[in-house]
């Protein structure tokens, strides 16, 4: 698992540990769209940002990283549900911030945890997206996700809604994805915009 937490290099997207030079700026970064946080089961609204941190922070099952474009702060991503035994984790408690949604960056990014994770010896990558999401559905599918099922009511979110969540994985041997084969084949698509890729998932 050490190395599955060490800094992460893609197609013009980094990602590093969270440590505490970073809380500023991301609770900043976070405060850029108040009105996304309804649709994630967690809030990293000004109000409920170092609380809700914390509490990913202390999680031993979890690492959670900040992201750049280039060299500009784009947001945040985690490893979640992290089970070495089963070789199984999560990618998810996504944010991006929203000048950056719509650029083709969370291809890169999710290509970047996904090369990480199964390098990492992991075979099974889970997402779990909100039902009411079908924006960050829609970009899953993309992105070579397999949808499995719907798990009813498989969460309270911190607005009090009673979450139905869509599963979706991608396995080792189904990787390398699309998005993938685009680079290894010279199509460039650091520049394609989609109007559903996601806008960050919990």
């Amino acid at each position: 698992m050490s190395e599955l937490g060490q800094p992460m290099q893609g197609d013009g997207c980094s990602a590093l540990p969270f440590a505490e030079d970073y809380r500023a700026r991301l609770k900043a970064a976070c405060a850029e769209d108040p009105d996304i946080w309804p649709i994630y089961s967690i809030s990293f609204d000004p109000d409920h940002f170092d609380q809700s941190l914390d509490g990913w922070l202390a999680k031993p099952d979890m690492r959670v990283f900040v992201l750049f474009d280039g060299n500009e702060f784009a947001g945040m991503s985690s490893f979640l549900g992290i089970d070495e035994e089963r070789g199984v984790l999560e990618i998810g408690g996504t944010y991006y911030r929203p000048h950056l949604r719509g650029t083709g960056f969370n291809r890169r990014v999710k290509d970047m945890m996904l090369r990480r994770a199964f390098d990492s010896g992991f075979r099974r990558a889970e997402f779990r997206v909100d039902s009411r999401n079908k924006r960050s559905q829609a970009a899953m599918a993309k992105l070579g996700g397999v949808c499995e099922a719907i798990i009813r009511a498989e969460r309270i979110t911190w607005t009090g809604h009673i979450r139905d969540t869509v599963l979706f994985s991608i396995h080792r041997e189904e990787w390398p994805t699309a998005t993938s084969l685009r680079r290894r084949v010279g199509l460039d698509f650091s520049s394609y915009r989609d109007a559903n890729e996601d806008r960050g998932e919990p």
